[in-house]
């Protein structure tokens, strides 16, 4: 299809747009900004006056339970590419279950859904997976998810597997033994209300062990959903000194603290649970460093019965595919980024730390494009929330930015009546 973006205004860091203009699609791929290629005869024209055009979302984390109904979730939220974690169901541990849900992605006709393999068997945490199989397979990652590894001697054996084959190792650092089934940040909103709690020291060991094994294995190292100043720190420190790993962290980490779960309402239990305002301050200021190179949303549907429960017994996680736009927004609105900056974290970082030639306006690159009004505000209701999980803090809320359109590859596969 031809297809003509016009009078939007283009916002790309990569090639330095922040004017506007026209976006010229062809082939599936970006053949022209602001000139018109000859013998171009449009079939189609989206008149983006008032809006932005930008790349499309790339999200490094999501946990899917329904794949038609949340790709079309994604695609509403301006996301074109993301990544499902291994501890779905089912475990993504074999290439039989990698061709399974490839198979229900294209039933959905959602072309960019990738899938991150299990670092262990069944995620028990002892036997590895057969890991060059899973990328075979499609998968253009591993990671353990959420789930322990039983040992440093087999964290160092995955590693060394993962980077003998090239595979990006994803890793949420926990150290499970200080963390012991907590449900909330360790301070003074946790004691005070009697809730299990979890030290930073469990992410910042768990991310010091992983940092070691990463010099030692040559392993290319993704930390995932960091949620602490001294975590950024370290991070921070390690890259100075020459380390080539990258970081992200979940959006709602950047708005959210421990003194938000006082009402223990259990859309509030996440998992690394919110921290101090402190840690949500000192998060922002890695983004603007450098330290943290990606925000992903997290997104984790649950039904109503897993958040019903005694807060400490409910199932961590929050649905936030919806919410990724406007509470990157709001982070702009509040000045802790600018908008360019912020859609680099959105778009082309998270691209380049997953090898995919997309994340930019660039001509010739794969046209994965997101137009979005920045100032149609809406509220957070039934009428317009498409996900079928509903667990999310920010319910009743009124919010800003809107998706209008989202173009996946050329191919336009969301658009807002």
């Amino acid at each position: 299809m031809k297809l003509h973006i016009k009078n939007g205004k283009l916002v790309d860091a990569t090639n330095k747009l922040d004017c506007v203009g026209d976006l010229y699609i062809e082939n599936g791929k970006i053949v022209s900004t602001n000139d018109e290629p000859p013998n171009f005869h449009a079939e189609k024209v989206i008149d983006a006056t008032g809006q932005i055009v930008c790349a499309g979302f790339v999200d490094l984390s999501v946990r899917l339970k329904n794949i038609p109904e949340e790709t079309a979730v994604a695609a509403s939220s301006g996301v074109t590419t993301f990544c499902v974690q291994p501890d779905i169901s089912p475990i993504v541990d074999t290439p039989e279950v990698v061709k399974h849900l490839k198979e229900l992605a294209d039933l959905a006709n959602y072309s960019s859904c990738y899938f991150i393999g299990a670092l262990t068997q069944k995620l028990d945490g002892s036997e590895l997976s057969s890991m060059l199989s899973l990328k075979q397979a499609g998968c253009i990652a591993v990671s353990n998810g959420n789930f322990p590894v039983k040992n440093l001697l087999i964290m160092r054996r995955a590693m060394e597997y993962a980077a003998s084959h090239d595979l990006l190792f994803m890793y949420r650092p926990n150290e499970f033994s200080l963390s012991n089934g907590g449900c909330a940040h360790e301070g003074a909103m946790a004691t005070r209300y009697g809730l299990p709690s979890i030290p930073e020291a469990a992410e910042t060991i768990a991310l010091e062990q992983c940092l070691e094994l990463a010099e030692l294995t040559g392993c290319r190292v993704h930390f995932g959903q960091l949620s602490s100043k001294r975590a950024v720190i370290k991070l921070q420190q390690a890259k100075k000194y020459g380390s080539t790993v990258s970081a992200d962290v979940a959006m709602h980490q950047l708005h959210l603290t421990e003194n938000d779960v006082v009402s223990f309402d259990s859309n509030y239990h996440v998992l690394p649970p919110l921290r101090s305002v402190h840690d949500r301050d000192y998060l922002r200021v890695g983004l603007l460093s450098g330290s943290l190179d990606g925000i992903c949303s997290d997104h984790q549907p649950h039904t109503i019965d897993a958040k019903l429960a005694a807060f400490p017994q409910t199932k961590a996680g929050i649905s936030t595919l919806e919410t990724l736009l406007p509470l990157l927004l709001k982070l702009v609105n509040q000045g802790s980024v600018d908008l360019a900056q912020g859609l680099v974290l959105l778009t082309t970082n998270p691209a380049k730390i997953l090898g995919l030639n997309t994340g930019s306006l660039t001509i010739g690159l794969s046209a994965d494009i997101c137009i979005f009004d920045p100032n149609l505000e809406w509220h957070v209701n039934s009428k317009n929330w498409r996900s079928a999980g509903i667990n999310t803090p920010f319910w009743g809320q009124a919010l800003t930015g809107r998706v209008t359109h989202t173009i996946q590859a050329g191919k336009i596969i969301f658009t807002r009546v």
